[in-house]
């Protein structure tokens, strides 16, 4: 592992993380704000991490275990780290309770501003950054491995992710910013709970390093390619479809496959 790719796992992190912050910018100009833009924009972002899970992730990760175990048990592996990757983010999502995460997402224009919703919002906010902070810990550690092994498919990686943290930013900062009518506030919160990723990534990385060996790259790799699959299948298209109509999610869906395609042709 080069130096240079610890700097670009670390910075891609952080990218990814703080995008967060651009959803709480986008959440105070909803006035303007253009939903079917945000629907097809996260429906590429599913696209993106649906494609790179199966055609490299899941694939880098099979090979690796296949060279240590064969190819029939190596396969085993990978599918059971694969699936219990999807299993691990889905238990997450099963202690947030359902009102209170930003994966079940409330369109923004539909927020209530009554006064007497004050208490409530604030606290909706609070949980939801507490929710986002707990989730972007395993989609941290994804950016980070994933840069490390390969910067181009880390970079990739980065992207889908950062386009995925936008809405959970307006999560965020749209009830704060409704409690409190304070912008600083709520953009605070939001910023807040980006920074898990990063933070998540090295935590993650410092507990395997001294284990780190081709058998756990290729089993947390399966893991990361099932974490991402959930995420899209879980959170980007459903929000995808809250925001504007379902061609244009599956529009964008296609469009990231194809630049996935594109980009990862590129480098062969």
């Amino acid at each position: 592992m080069s130096t240079e790719n610890f700097a670009l796992a670390i910075g891609l992190t952080v990218f990814a993380g703080l995008s967060t912050g651009v959803g709480s910018t986008m959440a105070f100009l909803s006035k303007s704000f253009n939903p079917k833009f945000l629907a097809g924009s996260l429906g590429f972002s599913a696209g993106v991490m649906i494609y790179v899970s199966f055609i490299e992730i899941f694939v880098k990760a099979k090979d690796s275990l296949a060279v240590l175990y064969g190819v029939k048990q190596g396969y085993w592996f990978t599918a059971i780290a694969f699936f219990s990757g999807i299993a691990l983010i889905a238990f997450i999502d099963w202690l947030v309770p359902s009102s209170e995460n930003p994966h079940e997402f409330k369109n923004i224009e539909k927020v209530g501003t009554g006064q007497d919703q004050n208490q409530k919002l604030m606290r909706m906010g609070v949980f939801s950054a507490l929710a986002i902070a707990i989730h972007n810990f395993p989609e941290g550690l994804a950016t980070f491995i994933g840069t490390l092994q390969d910067p181009a498919l880390g970079i990739s990686i980065a992207i889908a992710i950062a386009i995925h943290n936008i809405p959970e930013g307006i999560a965020v900062s749209v009830p704060i910013y409704y409690a409190t009518k304070n912008r600083k506030k709520a953009f605070y919160y939001s910023f807040l709970s980006g920074l898990a990723e990063p933070i998540g990534a090295i935590i993650g990385y410092f507990l395997l390093i001294k284990f780190f060996s081709d058998a756990i790259f290729g089993i947390v790799f399966a893991s990361v390619a099932g974490i991402m699959v959930y995420i899209s299948l879980d959170e980007l298209l459903p929000t995808a479809e809250e925001y504007g109509e379902h061609h244009v999610a599956i529009i964008g869906l296609i469009a990231g496959m194809v630049v996935m395609a594109l980009s990862l042709l590129l480098f062969v």
